[in-house]
């Protein structure tokens, strides 16, 4: 074969290679103009494409955050709004106690008191069996499937369970999701929430335990201090086994005065018969709805005249303090969740922004310039005009009928 066979071959070849390269090109910009990305395949760009499958992943993950941020959000709103309920049906049995305290009242009166106080706590167990409007419980902790709450002859018992579900929102933070009913309304501080106090349901005098407070917290240590009357004017001091702290008839006592003692003082009215005691310890606690259980039967008691006795009016001074206890209660647990809730927003605040940078990022990447991949095509087409002309011209002439 001669050289300038050999030439015109080599000339024929690149002719057709141009021809097919710029019809790729084209073909490529097309795909391009057609899905507005640069990156039609990961060989287009294999950095720029690995760069942005990662950050796919994480606009993903960004987006999941803001599921589990709206799903608990909406949850610790609906808790807010239940237990603000429960805030003013305490509220309302705290005004129904003062009421019921009065001597004006009638024991048919505060028969009819209970009756309020009982459909108040039907009421809370209607809210502690709330639900989050897609059939979960909002307050079984995480067995929120089934009622959390069931009543038997009168008693309250929970079913749920005492975890509490925490949710991740962003990278390396989670929040709780609503509180367990347990722990909402099983176990609520009595008395003051440190120090319980009571008179003791047996006394026969007409001595009233109107209040108490701790006075010196490091000389009271939670100890358990039980005054006993040895007569109308004076009364000793026992711990809670019953073991004297002060000698018989040590202290005296008058009406109205207070008694102190180890820390801890109690307010008391009337005179007391000998053998009366009241005592004072650290604050247990118990399910709201004993509570209210407690207030019904001390309103409800046999042989209550019209002035009341004083057993009744001691417990009803007992759950007057156990409800203020019981809001405050309720109070703290929502201020716990509108915490969880300003997390939440925080924590969308910052996925937002986050997001927002990805997609600027990943447009970056990704988007096509419209107006250069046009100019691109109409050159590239112009240039396979070019070489289409070129091939074809070569296909005429003379020597290239020789090669055929």
């Amino acid at each position: 074969m001669s050289t300038s066979r050999i030439s015109t071959l080599g000339t024929y070849q690149s002719s057709l290679a141009q021809i097919l390269a710029k019809q790729t090109a084209m073909a490529k910009t097309q795909q391009q103009l057609a899905s507005g990305s640069r990156l039609t395949t990961g060989a287009d760009d294999p950095l720029a494409a690995g760069s942005a499958t990662t950050m796919d992943r994480s606009v993903a993950r960004l987006a999941q955050y803001d599921k589990n941020a709206t799903a608990v959000q909406n949850r610790l709103n609906m808790q807010e709004s239940a237990l603000s309920q429960v805030n003013e049906l305490l509220s309302s049995a705290r005004t129904l106690v003062i009421q019921a305290n009065s001597d004006t009242m009638s024991s048919g009166d505060r028969a009819d008191i209970a009756k309020q106080i009982q459909s108040i706590k039907d009421q809370l167990v209607s809210l502690a069996n709330g639900t989050d409007g897609v059939g979960r419980y909002l307050f079984g902790g995480t067995d929120d499937g089934s009622l959390p709450f069931t009543t038997s002859a009168g008693s309250v018992a929970y079913n749920g369970n005492q975890t509490q579900r925490k949710v991740e929102v962003a990278g390396s933070q989670q929040v709780s999701d609503t509180i367990p009913g347990s722990q909402l309304f099983m176990q609520v501080r009595v008395g003051d929430g440190i120090a319980s106090a009571y008179a003791d349901n047996t006394n026969t005098g007409q001595a009233v335990l109107l209040g108490y407070s701790v006075d010196d917290a490091a000389s009271w240590n939670g100890q358990t201090y039980k005054v006993v009357f040895d007569s109308a004017s004076t009364y000793h001091v026992e711990d809670g086994n019953g073991t004297l702290l002060t000698a018989s008839g040590s202290g005296t006592y008058t009406s109205g005065s207070d008694i102190s003692y180890g820390g801890v003082t109690l307010q008391v009215r009337g005179t007391p018969a000998a053998g009366d005691s009241m005592t004072v310890g650290a604050a247990g606690t118990r399910s709201v709805f004993d509570t209210l259980d407690e207030l019904v039967s001390a309103l409800t008691l046999p042989n209550a005249d019209g002035s009341h006795s004083t057993e009744q009016s001691n417990r009803m001074q007992a759950s007057l303090q156990d409800l203020t206890t019981a809001e405050q209660h309720f109070i703290d647990a929502r201020a716990s969740g509108g915490a969880q809730l300003n997390a939440i927003d925080q924590a969308g605040q910052v996925n937002e922004a986050y997001s927002a940078t990805m997609k600027t990022s990943l447009s970056d990447l990704r988007d096509l310039d419209y107006a250069e991949a046009a100019s691109r095509y109409s050159m590239d087409s112009t240039a396979l005009q070019a070489a289409q002309t070129v091939f074809m011209q070569m296909q005429q002439s003379n020597l290239f009928k020789l090669i055929g």
